[in-house]
């Protein structure tokens, strides 16, 4: 997805307004199916669309951050602009020029405040900011995979993280992500042998999935508020976790995992790999992030209570595991939404359990 919003800009009656809240699927009170259209309300920079709920019997819009003068969606282009590496009056001046907003200096550091515990970046932008240039930042390449990719990789983050002794061991995941921003086997991605689409039988029956609501479905939630289209979930999501937080370090990763992988794999005394496949498998991995010493996978699902992605998930870390060359035991699989956030460890999906040694007296 290109990295242009949808947003139309404000500064003059003859342009459009955007009307943020067009589409919705659900109530933000009770989750509710069984809404639809409640007129609009007129806001000083947006038309807003108002919903009702039969369920619950309300009238809501769909963003809870009250109280705003400006569109929620120019505060958080603001933030990423800054997090950027922009300053102030930098910012400031591309959020006019890009959506026709004057936002005062004073006005976008009381934002910078009020979202600190938000945008956990914050501690790593010094840092960041003298390793590389705002321009810099953030190295995108359009994948051309059947359909578009936004492959984006924050290098000053990456390095940030990595300077860590706790994080070293994964240099190897850095040199994975230049190369397949450099000499990535497009060829690969072309067929239809998706990673969900791999054959398994994975017995994940004494496999604990944690469910949590953390960090990454805060952020999530916070951005939703913002989206207009459906179709713009992901990118939205993904551009906000890799620009404001401290441990996403890419987004829609390219992954593969070949027959002489699976082979090498099903061979394993230790693995107990049930995927059956003859072609490559490929894929993109929507969130990828280092943090608290191991790499952690994880992919976003609108409505995660339904889902249950652990076949896809595992062929994203058993694939990053065979290309970086690390352990499984390094990683940890998640998927999430504004709600629901599900965990587990892939290691032990596929570890083999033998029988237990006979106790000896």
């Amino acid at each position: 997805m290109p990295e242009s919003s949808n947003i139309a800009p404000a500064a003059s009656s003859s342009r459009r307004r955007r009307l943020v809240g067009g589409e919705l699927e659900r109530c933000i009170y009770c989750q509710g199916t069984s809404i639809r259209r409640e007129g609009k309300r007129e806001k000083k920079h947006e038309t807003v669309q108002l919903w009702y709920c039969r369920d619950c019997d309300r009238v809501f819009t769909p963003q809870r951050a009250k109280g705003k003068t400006y569109p929620l969606k120019i505060v958080l282009e603001s933030l990423m602009s800054y997090y950027r590496g922009e300053t102030r009056e930098e910012t400031a001046k591309k959020i006019e020029e890009r959506f026709g907003i004057r936002v005062p200096s004073r006005t976008l550091s009381n934002w910078i405040a009020e979202y600190r515990p938000l945008t956990t970046y914050a501690r790593l932008r010094q840092e960041c900011g003298r390793l590389f240039r705002p321009n810099r930042q953030i190295r995108s390449v359009r994948l051309h995979h059947q359909q578009t990719y936004e492959y984006r990789i924050h290098q000053g983050k990456l390095a940030a993280i990595l300077g860590k002794p706790e994080h070293e061991k994964f240099r190897s995941v850095e040199r994975y992500l230049f190369d397949m921003a450099t000499a990535c086997p497009h060829s690969l991605f072309q067929s239809d042998s998706r990673a969900s689409q791999g054959r398994t039988t994975f017995d994940i029956d004494t496999v604990e999935i944690k469910s949590k609501h953390n960090h990454a479905c805060r952020l999530t939630d916070c951005v939703l508020q913002t989206v207009t289209s459906n179709k713009r979930r992901h990118d939205e999501v993904q551009r906000f976790m890799l620009t404001t937080d401290s441990a996403t370090v890419a987004v829609e990763v390219p992954i593969y995992l070949t027959s002489e992988d699976l082979r090498v794999l099903r061979e394993s005394p230790r693995l107990s790999v049930p995927i059956e496949s003859d072609v490559t498998l490929t894929g993109h991995i929507d969130v990828l992030q280092i943090r608290h010493g191991a790499v952690h996978i994880l992919d976003y699902k609108p409505n995660a209570r339904s889902e249950k992605p652990i076949a896809q998930l595992m062929v994203y870390a058993l694939a990053l595991s065979r290309r970086t060359d690390l352990r499984l035991f390094d990683f940890v699989c998640a998927w999430f939404d504004e709600h629901h956030y599900f965990e587990f460890y892939p290691l032990h999906v596929v570890r083999k359990r033998g029988p237990r040694p006979e106790r000896t007296e």
